[in-house]
């Protein structure tokens, strides 16, 4: 038997002998008990058994329910202690299975918190605490505040915490809403974090704010807990307060983020004759790497062939370093420059000569691909000459990748990213990836077997297939690709897990404190997934991953959830991700010292780091290969028009896009549920005559300036613009 707590211990003595405080619900079997120390939230499930919620507490007991108000859907609780006045608020959906609590405490005076009690507890037919459960993903860090669990037998849980809500307690007791749902089972939920200074004295505070979803599905294989997460969560998000996103004018960033790319000194070395991207700003030490160059040469061809330009210097220049970093002996591209590696200081793992990073193969081979897809007969022969060496790692590892090997005895340095969870598993999807995109290029069949291969080996893995957020987003689109040429839905089950191991890796919430006050961070992705910080580069990535995704799935019929979701990140990292620009930040929260390299604040080369709340940015350094942000945005968000002096913007993924005279249409993506936004932009002067159709429908703007005109428009919509 697990040992407990005197807290939890309490509860479960109490609530044994309790009746009910009040009947929240009859449908849902949802009841108010009171105990001495906590007013309880307890739901009973069809088996008899009971899974109980915390709401509000008193640490010195003797709580005392002074009122209580039930109206439509709604009840209200005050209750009063020796130290804290509550106000509890619980809604409910009975059709849905779903309520909210939301406590609110005035202290009395002021007051410190050393510890909170979880809240969240089950238990048996006999009132004794349940021993067993599964606990499929919790919090890690300052992502989602979610916990997601079969109670037994009983139903599945899916908990999320507005961690949103909790702003204002944590700038005034200067804490982070950071690690505060989780627990080891039978404790587990929300714990509210320990002050390091005190609450003000009768000052009212969101102590809680839970959204708990109930289902009497026990999803039990890595498919079915993926697509009830995803289900669940984008139910729960549909009902979450979300901050608005300002519209942010990419067409001028671009430009800026372009001419101190192109031209400032710290973001260049030189070596063996060609001039090459650091990885970071002013890095002159660590020798140049072959995917910081193809991290931004893809983004800016995509971004040349927007403006309707054929060549830039910096794409010359880009090109014609690439095949240097071939190394003959080996067979394959390295990622270090052969030249220049004597340079390695031996510092990491991975910084000694041809040394691999297992995922770190697989990228610019991709990217090579996408290059010979355009035509690139230089990068198609690097390509076709690096390849076999990768399908012989592949089949060396037999398709599970350690963490780093050498390449040329293929001996394992690091096996593992730590003591029992393997090497990194998301590393068959992106090879999945590469040997699709080498199938489509050659037509050889033997590279859609050992995508195949790879993708198998994804089967079994549930939110632990989570590595790079990068390369998982990319597997996402591998698996949706191999389910549309075998039509064997494993795939699109893979794909889903894929999906919802990315969406496990986000910040659903706006941190409002400390130096976070300054850039917003709702839907923010972390690239690792114990990853302190979200990361420009692989935000810009897991974006454009997830554009791609989307186009492949236009004429499919998938879940709902991903569709919604898929926008609302896009449409949010859109509006977000600019803030990882040195000069849109205020200088004191920007670290004086960084990892690497140095940090030139009035550069418009983003931060690699955006932190909690608490800590500063820009630790790790300023990131030359974040620079695709901006080119990787337009292309996607803008349209052009041809022979006309607007453009037209929309936050959301959009399909079927036509230009047919005077006229536009699109379908707009993601969920009818919830709206995007569509502005058009004068580029010139102002158009009068311009009418917009929402499904046959004029409407009017939301926002009209000599500038721009604004529209919100649902998700999954016809629209139509005409001049």
């Amino acid at each position: 038997m697990k040992p407990i707590s005197i807290w939890a211990a309490n509860a479960q003595s109490e609530l044994k002998l309790l009746e009910p405080a009040a009947e929240i619900s009859k449908e849902l079997r949802l009841s108010a008990y009171l105990t001495s120390d906590t007013l309880w939230l307890v739901k009973e499930w069809p088996d008899g058994k009971r899974i109980a919620f915390r709401t509000a507490f008193s640490p010195s007991g003797k709580l005392n329910i002074k009122k209580i108000h039930h109206e439509n859907h709604e009840i209200r609780f005050i209750l009063a202690c020796s130290t804290i006045i509550y106000e509890v608020s619980v809604k409910y959906e009975i059709e849905k299975l779903f309520f909210r609590y939301t406590v609110m405490a005035t202290p009395k005076i002021p007051l410190v918190i050393p510890f909170w009690p979880r809240d969240i507890l089950s238990f048996d037919e006999k009132g004794n605490i349940k021993q067993k459960s599964t606990v499929h993903t919790q919090q890690r860090g300052t992502r989602s505040g979610i916990i997601f669990f079969n109670d037994g037998r009983s139903g599945s849980v899916f908990y999320f915490q507005n961690l949103t809500a909790l702003n204002s307690y944590c700038e005034t007791t200067k804490c982070s809403a950071g690690g505060t749902v989780g627990g080891e089972w039978p404790e587990i939920g929300f714990s509210l974090p320990a002050t390091n200074a005190p609450l003000e004295k009768d000052k009212t505070y969101t102590f809680n704010d839970a959204f708990v979803s109930l289902s009497t599905q026990l999803p039990d294989t890595p498919a079915e807990i993926a697509t009830a997460y995803m289900d669940q969560l984008a139910a729960t998000y549909l009902r979450l307060p979300r901050p608005e996103r300002i519209y942010h004018n990419w067409l001028d960033t671009v430009e800026n983020g372009l001419k101190d790319l192109t031209y400032h000194k710290g973001c260049w070395t030189f070596s063996g004759g060609h001039s090459y991207l650091n990885a970071y700003v002013a890095d002159y030490k660590t020798p140049p790497e072959v995917m910081v160059q193809l991290a931004v040469l893809l983004p800016m061809l995509d971004y040349l062939d927007w403006k309707e330009e054929t060549s830039h210097q910096l794409v010359d220049e880009l090109r014609s370093g690439l095949e240097n970093f071939y190394q003959e002996d080996i067979g394959t591209i390295v990622r270090w420059l052969p030249s220049a590696e004597k340079n390695l200081d031996h510092s990491e793992e991975q910084k000694k000569p041809r040394v691999m990073d297992a995922w770190y193969l697989h990228h610019p081979l991709m990217n090579l691909a996408r290059l010979s897809e355009r035509g690139d007969k230089k990068a198609k022969e690097i390509l076709l000459k690096s390849i076999d060496y990768t399908i012989r790692v592949a089949k060396k590892f037999n398709y599970e990748w350690p963490v780093f090997y050498q390449m040329d005895t293929l001996d394992i340095i690091k096996a593992e990213t730590a003591e029992g969870e393997g090497g990194e598993k998301d590393v068959p999807g992106t090879y999945a990836d590469l040997m699709l995109r080498m199938w489509k290029i050659t037509g050889e069949s033997k590279f859609l077997k050992e995508a195949k291969k790879a993708a198998v080996k994804l089967k079994g893995l549930s939110f632990e297939l989570f590595y790079q957020a990068n390369n998982t987003a990319f597997s996402a689109g591998a698996m949706i690709r191999l389910y549309k040429e075998t039509q064997d839905k494993t795939f699109l089950e893979l794909s889903y897990v894929c999906l919802a191991s990315l969406f496990d890796n986000v910040q659903l919430w706006e941190c409002d404190y400390g130096n976070a006050k300054n850039f917003p961070t709702f839907f923010g992705v972390f690239p690792l997934k114990d990853a302190p910080y979200t990361a420009a580069y692989e935000e810009q990535e897991v974006y454009s991953a997830l554009h791609d995704y989307i186009k492949e799935v236009e004429d499919l019929e998938i879940l709902p959830s991903v569709r919604l979701l898929i926008a609302e990140f896009i449409r949010h990292m859109v509006g977000r991700v600019v803030y990882y620009y040195p000069p849109l930040l205020k200088g004191d929260m920007i670290a004086q010292e960084s990892k690497t390299g140095e940090v030139d604040p009035t550069l418009w080369i983003a931060l690699e780091d955006l932190h909690d709340g608490w800590e500063q940015s820009g630790e790790v350094g300023q990131e030359v290969y974040g620079a695709g942000i901006a080119f990787g945005v337009i292309p996607n968000q803008y349209y052009r028009i041809k022979n006309e002096s607007f453009i037209i913007f929309c936050d959301y993924p959009t399909s079927k896009f036509q230009n047919r005279g005077k006229s536009v249409s699109f379908l707009t993506g993601g969920s009818d549920q919830l709206n995007c936004r569509i502005i058009i932009l004068f580029r010139e002067k102002e158009k009068t005559d311009i009418e917009v159709f929402w499904d046959k429908e004029k409407i009017t703007p939301i926002k009209h300036t000599a500038e721009m005109l604004e529209y919100s428009i649902a998700g999954n919509q016809n629209v139509k613009i005409s001049w």
